[in-house]
This record gives C-alpha cells, structure tokens and sequence, in this order.
C-alpha cells in the first residue's frame, strides 16, 4: 500500500490530512463529528453557530437536486441555515470533541448580526477549544443584509467584523466568500486589513434548480412556494476553481491561505483544487451522497497521485498550476490539434457528425453505406466538440500542426496531456 505525507500546515494548525467537513449538516453535532473523526477526516467546520437570541426555524421540506441522465446528482440546492442547536449545547459538544480528539482539527464556524455578537461568539468559541474560527460571510439563506451572503459582498461590513472577531480570540481566523459576486478581490484584502489571516472559498451558489411544471413552483416546495437558496456539487466546481485562480494571482494575494470548497467528491478533484493553490479542503456534497467513507478514496487516491508525480508531500503541490492559467490574449494560437478516430471503437452512432454539423465547423460529413463519419480535415479548426460528444472515448486529439505561416515545432506539444471529459455510464454508477 502507497504512503505519502498528506499532513499539511495551515494557518500554523497542523493537519494530519487536508480534508474537512465544511460547516453543514454533515457535520451539526457531537456524533456525526465523531463518526467522521472515527473515519479518518482530517478536520471538521462544525455547523454555523450564532447568538442565543437568533432562533433557528427551518423549512421541510429543505433539498433539491440536478440531474444527468442516470448519474447521481450533480448539483444540491439546499434550504439550511444555522445550527438549530441551543449555543450551549454546541459549545458542549465542541468542548467534549477537543477532549476525545485533540490531534484533530476543530474549526468553528460562527455567524454574528451586530459586532458584538461576533466578539462573543468568537471568545466562546475559543474557550470551548476550537483550534480556528471561520467567520461565515456567505450563507445565500439569510435574508438579512447585516447576516449571510450580502455580507460577502460589502468590503467594509467584513472588515469591521474580522476587526470585532480579532477582539475576542487570538486564534486563527478564516472568512468565508461567497461566489455571488464578481470579484472578491475587494472584499479579501478588506478582511485581511480587518485582521483575517486566511480564506475559505466558496460557499454556495444562490440558485433555483427546478420549477414543478404542474404546481408551478420551484423546488422544494414549500406549501406552494420556494426560495431561491444554495447550490453547491459538481456543478459549481468550475465556479470554485475560477474563484481561486482570480485570488491566487491578484496582485499582493499569489501566496493567500485558503481552504477550497465547492464539489470536491473525488480525489482528482481534491488534487485540482490543491493544484490550484487550496491547502485544505472543504466537503459537504459528497458526504451527503456517499457518506464518511469516501474519506479512504479521497486520501488513497491523492496518495497514488502523489508516488506518480513523486511528490512526498502534500503541501509541495499547492498552487502549481496557477501559473498555467493566463489570459486568452496571451495564449498560444500558432498550432491546431486534430480528432484522430479509432475505427476500432467507433460504433457508428453518429453523434460526432451531427454535433459538428449543427454546433460547430461542418468537418464531418455521414457515409450512409458504412453508416460511419467521414472527416474534411480542410473544414476541421480543432475545436474538440466531436471528442467531447462521443460515447465511447473513440475520437482523442492526436494529430498537431502549425497554422499556415505560423511558427513552432508540433512534436513539442504534449497532446496527450489534455484530458477529454467525456460522460461513461459505468464510471457514473460506480461514483467516480
């Protein structure tokens, strides 16, 4: 079995793995935090805690889901808010989690409505144990604009409130962004004036999933009515990693701390988000899906991925690809990549024909009597759809050469580097 050092140092707290739960219901007492210490998470974002006078109320029913064809869903919609615990009993359950767990990371999440709430929820939670608070700027489901995701985008309303947090605790503190805006660049050098020493990213995406055609309500319904809430899954990876990149390379930011969230069910994703210049790891989705065990695909997976790379540690990854990001003015346009179609595969299915003829350059034409696709390279601009739309993995990208006029040498160029996501049935059912 491949062991590798999947222990990183965040924020001056050692994890024993990058991988937490994020604060949700996955992680909303004593014992599911302890099922998950017990399977082998590194940390956990206990649920959001709040002040004794705000009262929690949830809706029922609070879910919804996105799906694809016959695959496990790929975006969640959820109604949750706070932690609907009394404060005290969180606190009680956070204390006794640190006495039976004190190599495990605890992380507590807390939400305040005026600045001393955020004092008092920070200095109690620094006396129940927590080893870092994240200070929860994004919950799409509050309505108020002094609580939740407004927060998030009022640069100045953040900064005052690390600033009241920083007076009640000497711990580490992490602000948690919301997508729901532009750029977060304002906000993130506005919290760390306020004294945040690091950042979580992202909270969910406000959405609405589906609308009942018939009851003409969106999903869930609520006694006829719905709200538009959080999506968070596959379906908002993209969104998460755009996010991290724009950090990562903003001017005085290339080396920000923060904890990645937003689709991380596999451990390629985990690795892209590391690559990307996360150093933990934040999961909800997934657990809800799969449950605490996936906990053994997530560290086995990175850790084979680690003996390939020959990388010993973990924390040596971080951020390695965001160099390779630039602006699309900047990108090499001097070569084309051709589909190369291995006949062996092909199963006639036309699929690639009729995408390119109706989505793309008309590179494709139909042999009725093979009932087979015929390619004009002449047509071809190496756009990949016809790749990207077949069912069986038969189209790949294998034929590089320079544009007319253009210069470079195309055995340089790594074709089979790039990674075609294509859909496969039976990778869906088994969860990959």
């Amino acid at each position: 079995m491949i062991k590798k050092d999947l222990s990183v140092d965040f924020l001056g707290v050692h994890f024993e793995n990058p991988f937490c739960l994020s604060s949700s219901p996955v992680g909303n007492c004593y014992e599911m935090c302890k099922n998950a210490y017990d399977a082998g998470w590194g940390g956990i974002v206990y649920k959001t805690l709040s002040p004794e006078h705000f009262k929690i109320d949830e809706v029922s029913p609070r879910f919804d889901e996105l799906t694809k064809e016959d695959t496990p869903f790929v975006a969640f919609k959820n109604m949750e808010q706070l932690s609907e615990h009394p404060l005290e009993q969180d606190l009680a359950d956070m204390r006794r989690l640190k006495k039976e767990y004190p190599n495990k990371v605890l992380i507590a999440s807390i939400m305040g409505e005026t600045f001393d709430d955020w004092t008092y929820l920070a200095k109690r939670v620094t006396e129940a144990g927590a080893d870092m608070i994240e200070l929860n700027f994004s919950c799409p489901q509050m309505t108020s604009h002094t609580m939740g995701s407004d927060v998030g985008t009022n640069a100045e309303l953040c900064k005052n409130n690390c600033i009241a947090v920083k007076k009640g605790t000497d711990l580490p503190v992490l602000a948690k962004m919301t997508p729901n805006i532009t750029t977060m660049v304002p906000v993130v050098k506005a919290c760390l004036e306020g004294g945040a020493d690091g950042f979580s990213s992202i909270n969910t995406v406000k959405s609405v999933t589906d609308v009942d055609l018939e009851k003409k309500v969106a999903l869930p319904n609520i006694d006829g009515k719905s709200s538009v809430s959080g999506l968070s899954g596959k379906a908002v990876k993209p969104i998460a990693l755009r996010f991290l990149q724009q950090l990562r390379t903003a001017s005085g930011l290339e080396q920000l701390p923060i904890s990645g969230i937003g689709g991380i069910e596999t451990w390629e994703d985990a690795a892209e988000f590391i690559l990307m210049g996360a150093t933990t790891l934040q999961v909800t989705t997934a657990i809800m899906q799969y449950g605490y065990r996936i906990i053994d695909d997530l560290t086995n997976g990175l850790m084979h991925y680690m003996d390939e790379q020959n990388v010993d540690h973990l924390q040596d990854l971080v951020g390695l690809a965001n160099k390779n990001i630039i602006p699309t003015n900047e990108l090499n346009r001097n070569y084309k990549v051709y589909p190369k179609i291995d006949w062996d595969k092909c199963i006639g299915c036309g699929r690639c024909f009729v995408s390119c003829q109706d989505g793309a350059h008309q590179a494709l034409t139909w042999d009725d009597e093979k009932r087979l696709p015929v390619f004009n390279k002449d047509k071809c601009v190496g756009c990949q759809l016809c790749a990207l739309v077949c069912p069986v993995g038969a189209i790949k990208l294998g034929v590089v050469e320079m544009k007319p006029g253009r210069e470079g040498d195309p055995s340089k160029i790594d074709v089979a580097s790039q990674r075609l996501h294509t859909y496969h049935p039976e990778e869906a059912k088994a969860g990959n």
